[in-house]
């Protein structure tokens, strides 16, 4: 789900920009800030790597489930909070602009990680730590770039805001009120009974999101899909067998599905004729094999499940 994020504010962003008759270098700027906003959130990331430590060479599923596992400890809390996102964007926009400005944003910063380290000990203070680094680095860069305060504001608002929400799928739901003891999400919002449908679900709200940013980048550069996608995406399609053969993937054990599903994506890099295509054509060429992938298997999936309900309705009839 990390890219997902990324995409969305990026799309939010550029979109609207475009609707406000912004010119298009300085809407392409917006949105990749926003986007770039948007990750930092997942930067508590870093504190899974502990999982990696020590861990037996067991293939990449093992070493998926223990990064994952020591990924719990810190995620989705303070980084995900929509209170800390208040005073996070008043330091990431004054990051850069000053050396007042900047010895700002440094103690704005220190203050939220000192606020994480009281609340909820040293690991989260560590983490926090890269938060503000990350943040304060991309808001830097937006004002070197040229950006006014007003804009790398609104960007790290709309980043950092809509990013929690995009979690509610998957995992852990998001501590949307930290510091504050109050629960907003007690659990993953669930968008069907059934585990498999579920997962493909939010597969399927991921990459959502990432065709709007594709959709939002080729309007931004006043182009067309059709030029970039290869019809050998469809050679995703072959993807459906495999519900025949990989266990019914859920959220919580959904490694091979999404290692699998993502390899179908190298359609969009095969050489043809000795020629690698550019870059965006391999990305949406890829992007396309991916979707037709989920597309078929969840077809699979659904009549290979309604295949004894229907025998039963031929044996009544």
């Amino acid at each position: 789900m990390f890219v997902g994020h990324g995409a969305l504010a990026f799309a939010i962003v550029g979109l609207v920009c475009l609707a406000a008759g912004v010119e298009r270098e300085r809407a392409t700027a917006l949105a990749v800030v926003a986007g770039l906003f948007a990750t930092v959130p997942d930067v508590d990331m870093v504190y899974a790597l502990t999982g990696l430590a020590g861990v037996p060479l067991g293939g990449p599923l093992t070493l998926a489930e223990s990064f994952w596992s020591a990924s719990t400890v810190v995620h989705r809390s303070m980084t995900h909070s929509l209170v800390i996102a208040v005073p996070a964007v008043v330091a990431f926009t004054l990051a850069g602009r000053s050396r007042v400005g900047s010895v700002l944003a440094v103690l704005v910063g220190a203050g939220i990680v000192v606020l994480a380290g009281i609340v909820s000990g040293p690991v989260t203070a560590l983490v926090g730590a890269a938060f503000v680094v990350a943040g304060l680095l991309v808001g830097r860069g937006a004002a070197a770039y040229g950006l006014p305060p007003a804009a790398v504001a609104t960007t790290a608002l709309v980043g950092l805001v809509t990013h929690p929400f995009g979690d509610l799928l998957t995992g852990q739901p998001p501590d949307l009120l930290y510091p504050f003891a109050v629960t907003v999400f007690d659990g993953r919002v669930l968008l069907s009974p059934d585990p498999t449908l579920h997962l493909l679900g939010a597969f399927g709200v991921e990459l959502a999101a990432i065709w709007l940013a594709v959709f939002t980048l080729l309007a931004l550069r006043e182009t067309r899909l059709r030029t970039y996608v290869r019809p050998r995406a469809t050679l995703g399609a072959a993807y459906a067998t495999a519900v025949l053969f990989l266990p019914a993937p859920t959220v919580d054990g959904s490694y091979l599905f999404v290692f699998s599903v993502l390899a179908v994506g190298i359609v969009g890099v095969v050489p043809i004729r000795r020629r690698l295509p550019s870059g965006l054509t391999a990305v949406t060429t890829g992007l396309a094999g991916v979707t037709v992938a989920g597309v078929a298997y969840l077809v699979a999936y659904v009549a290979l499940d309604a295949a004894p309900l229907l025998a039963q309705a031929s044996q009544a009839f």
